[in-house]
């Protein structure tokens, strides 16, 4: 049940991680307000795109997981 949990945890990571940054949330983080500078840089389409990318990983690993779980393998004696 644990390893199902993990799965789903690192699905939806990667699900807001793939989207979050090209939405009006990312836009609009009035955290970054005071800091210009930083402001700048997540709001560059690099960073977005390597916050997506993260978020592929996340995706694929927990994908790679789950076929894992799903997949029985023979056992080694």
């Amino acid at each position: 049940m644990a390893h199902l949990l993990s799965i789903l945890s690192s699905l939806l990571v990667g699900l807001v991680l793939l989207v979050a940054p090209w939405t009006a949330v990312w836009d609009s983080n009035w955290l970054l307000q005071p800091h210009p500078m930083v402001r700048e840089l997540l709001l560059n389409a690099f960073t977005r795109g390597a916050v997506s990318g993260l978020g592929l990983i996340n995706i694929v690993i927990a994908l790679h997981d789950l076929r894992d779980r799903l997949v029985e393998h023979p056992r080694r004696h």
